[in-house]
């Protein structure tokens, strides 16, 4: 029986979450191209197509649980760290730029490994932008 090695899950799971995201960001921008769009949480969507978060994480949870509970977690690092919260826009850039940040990446891989110690260890790496930090 073939067992996958470590390095080839890594892979696997790598590109499955680029698939994801890439997968929401796709329906973001088909979400967000709509004049008269609402969200049923939040009324109209902001003429800058940025969506209310709690719909943008209810999106991820459908298509990557595991990339919504990384991006939770993030987010809430994010905030104790940072003193602020991130936007939805802040967020998305954080997945789709330069093959994504690498903590946000890493708390993804970490909440589908279930690894609580690697996402400690990332939460305590994640950086404020200059200035941002209390």
């Amino acid at each position: 029986m073939y067992r996958p090695s470590r390095t080839a899950r890594l892979i696997r799971f790598s590109l499955l979450v680029a698939i994801a995201v890439l997968s929401a960001l796709i329906a973001l921008l088909a979400f967000s191209s709509a004049q008269a769009q609402t969200s049923p949480a939040r009324g109209a969507i902001t003429a800058e197509g940025d969506m209310p978060m709690p719909d943008f994480l209810a999106l991820l949870q459908q298509i990557a649980p595991a990339a919504a509970e990384g991006a939770k977690v993030y987010l809430g690092a994010f905030r104790l760290q940072c003193g602020r919260t991130l936007s939805t826009a802040e967020l998305r850039h954080a997945l789709a730029r330069e093959g994504g940040d690498s903590v946000l990446m890493g708390l993804i891989r970490a909440s589908q490994q279930q690894d609580l110690a690697a996402r400690n260890q990332l939460v305590r790496q994640i950086r404020c932008p200059a200035g941002a930090a209390r």
